[in-house]
């Protein structure tokens, strides 16, 4: 018989990030999860107190790992236009929807959900404060700056809908250079 593998908090999380973005919020729930990782649910409990526990830590990751690890990785090109361009690369990506599309997208309908809330408005606000502080680096005034990321992120939100709606009209990965092109020039024109 062979020997099963010790699942960890991480394991869970991942999981449970993984069903958030196929299903949502309400897919985040311990026995079809452990199904899935072919436990059960007595090696949740070893790592959660209870769902929500679980989900707040897949919010956490989620936050984590395509906000602030974007960031990092942005901010590591010294070039503010080619920091912008890397940017716009990442999040657009290709036209099949990314898990982190997923993720954004599945919570928008619980955006009110007390769970959901807070990270969503979090992470939004960074965004779109990192985004301005971008346009500022690139010489836009403070309100220009403010007005210009507010559009870049809408942008972003929009086309994460259509990849994931209507994917065949979304721009396709060979296109991707001269899509991200297209929204520089518009998003810096004077």
């Amino acid at each position: 018989m062979a020997e099963r593998k010790r699942l960890t908090a991480q394991d869970w999380t991942a999981a449970a990030l993984e069903a958030l973005a196929t299903g949502g919020v309400a897919a985040v729930a311990v026995e079809p999860i452990a199904a899935r990782l072919g436990t059960t649910k007595g090696s949740f409990y070893w790592h959660y107190a209870n769902r929500d526990a679980l989900l707040e830590a897949a919010l956490s990751e989620w936050e984590r790992t395509h906000t602030e690890e974007v960031i990092t990785i942005v901010e590591q090109e010294p070039d503010p236009h080619r920091r912008l361009r890397l940017l716009l690369t990442i999040a657009l990506g290709s036209n099949s929807t990314r898990p982190s599309d997923s993720v954004e997208l599945a919570l928008q309908p619980t955006a009110g959900h007390p769970l959901v809330a807070p990270v969503l408005e979090r992470v939004t606000r960074r965004r779109l404060g990192y985004l301005t502080d971008m346009f500022a680096r690139l010489g836009f005034g403070p309100e220009e700056a403010r007005q210009r990321s507010l559009l870049a992120y809408t942008a972003y939100l929009g086309h994460a809908q259509l990849a994931h709606a209507t994917p065949a009209l979304a721009p396709e990965s060979a296109d991707l250079r001269s899509y991200v092109d297209a929204a520089i020039a518009t998003l810096t024109s004077r």
